[in-house]
């Protein structure tokens, strides 16, 4: 028993009289998987025709047997002294070993049955992370100066966005997932495909964030190619397609950061601003004070510059650059202190023999210079300020 493609055409001609029955299904929308098809009575009868549409996969099923399968667009008719003919299709190498091998679990199904397979692109699948998920995004490194290396800054991300699937092994799928239900719809299975999608989509992010792609988070939406790319080489779908079924696209719509991430992002952003402009102010210090050093016109006059823009500075990077600066005012010189003192020394008269000296001895008799007053009548020495002797009360 097998099916026979009949002339082009035939459904409209005078050939459509001599079939017993036409089996076809019309309404294979985008929630619908599979349909199984039947006569009134549960068995094909020869000469019977089967219509596969655009974008269906017919399989005939017999008492829990598949006898034969086509993917290919067209008419046929069911011969029942045929051998299977296996039309050429995009599953043909699959159902020649599905005849072969492929039996229902063993069922025992007293039926016959055309089982339509939607195999068009199945679209408008959302996806999103019930909780935040890590990544590491090197669009913010950190830098380690003792090992001289940076690690990324590690942020928890939401993500949103739709993929597509397709039936890609009829026989898997009905083995699998569908069995032999009247009708298979999307909603029976897309809350599982869709936990697997996002266990699938866990794993290439974690490769994204690695040394090797180093995508930015916020980039992410970006990367459609390389992400479907990374899941068919690296088969992070293989659970999903263990059920028939392949991921064909994969697009990532939006990707936000939890609270904390965005406050850890602020934050660097603040003090990578920060960093680069005492940066500026500390190369710009050191070129001034250089350039004082070598200054042909004096150093005074370098150093000044080196003041207004300390001045400058306090009120952009909180006077964090100041160090340079600080050591070039300290190391100043006051060329004032360094010129020579000259004065004159004042000249006093010994108050024991009566010569006039300006050292700090009597040149005479060696007594110390003092500012003593002494008495001319009694000798007696008196304070400066006395204005009499205090022994005999001579006017001093």
């Amino acid at each position: 028993m097998g099916l026979i493609k009949a002339a082009a055409g035939a459904i409209g001609s005078t050939l459509k009289d001599q079939w017993k029955e036409a089996i076809r299904c019309e309404d294979m929308t985008n929630d619908i998987l599979m349909v199984k098809k039947t006569t009134p009575t549960g068995v094909i009868t020869n000469k019977s025709t089967i219509i596969v549409g655009p974008g269906q996969c017919a399989i005939i099923y017999d008492n829990g047997k598949v006898l034969d399968a086509s993917a290919e667009e067209g008419v046929y008719e069911f011969d029942t002294s045929s051998s299977p003919s296996f039309f050429a299709g995009e599953f043909g190498k699959t159902f020649k070993e599905m005849w072969q091998r492929f039996t229902y679990n063993g069922a025992t199904s007293k039926e016959q049955a055309v089982f339509f397979f939607n195999t068009k692109e199945i679209i408008d699948n959302k996806f999103g992370t019930a909780s935040p998920i890590p990544f590491q995004d090197w669009s913010h490194p950190i830098p380690n100066q003792m090992t001289n290396t940076v690690t990324p800054l590690r942020v928890q991300i939401k993500c949103y966005g739709k993929y597509t699937f397709k039936i890609t092994n009829p026989a898997v799928f009905m083995a699998e997932m569908a069995g032999t239900a009247e009708v298979y719809k999307k909603e029976q299975l897309i809350d599982q495909v869709r936990a697997e999608v996002m266990a699938a989509f866990q794993n290439v992010a974690n490769e994204l964030g690695t040394e090797k792609y180093k995508v930015p988070v916020l980039e992410m939406p970006s990367q459609t190619d390389e992400i479907k790319q990374m899941m068919d080489e690296d088969v992070f779908d293989a659970d999903i397609r263990k059920r028939g079924i392949t991921i064909l696209g994969f697009a990532v719509e939006s990707v936000t950061l939890d609270d904390e991430s965005k406050t850890k992002i602020d934050n660097y952003e603040l003090s990578s601003n920060a960093y680069m402009q005492q940066g500026k102010l500390v190369g710009a210090y050191a070129n001034a004070v250089e350039g004082a050093a070598n200054n042909s016109n004096g150093a005074m006059n370098g150093f000044m510059g080196i003041g207004m823009m300390n001045m400058a500075s306090n009120g952009m990077a909180g006077g964090a650059a100041t160090g340079p600066w600080q050591n070039a005012q300290n190391s100043t010189i006051d060329l004032s202190k360094e010129q020579p003192q000259h004065t004159e020394k004042e000249e006093w008269k010994c108050t024991t023999c009566g010569t006039i000296n300006n050292g700090k001895f009597c040149g005479n008799c060696g007594n110390p210079k003092t500012n003593k007053k002494q008495c001319p009548k009694c000798k007696t020495m008196n304070e400066p300020t006395d204005k009499f002797c205090s022994e005999c009360g001579e006017k001093l």
